[in-house]
């Protein structure tokens, strides 16, 4: 009774093992993507801003030819 009580906690252990693995491998992979999507964000923040800064420039200097 006991050796088969034993057996079942070993493989629930190595279940255990395993799905911490997988978790892990999961865990990483999402923070690559956090990663990539902030590092995408700040990209699309800055051509933005420098869009801003060229419509401007041009209103700028429409105006000055009125």
């Amino acid at each position: 009774m006991a050796e088969n009580q034993l057996k079942d906690l070993e493989i629930k252990i190595d279940e255990l093992v395993s799905l911490c693995s997988e978790l892990n491998r999961e865990n990483q992979a999402l923070k690559a993507d956090s990663a990539g999507w902030r590092d995408e964000r700040q990209g699309l923040i800055d051509k933005n801003e420098l869009a801003r800064t060229k419509v401007e420039a041009m209103i700028d200097r429409l105006r000055t030819m009125e």
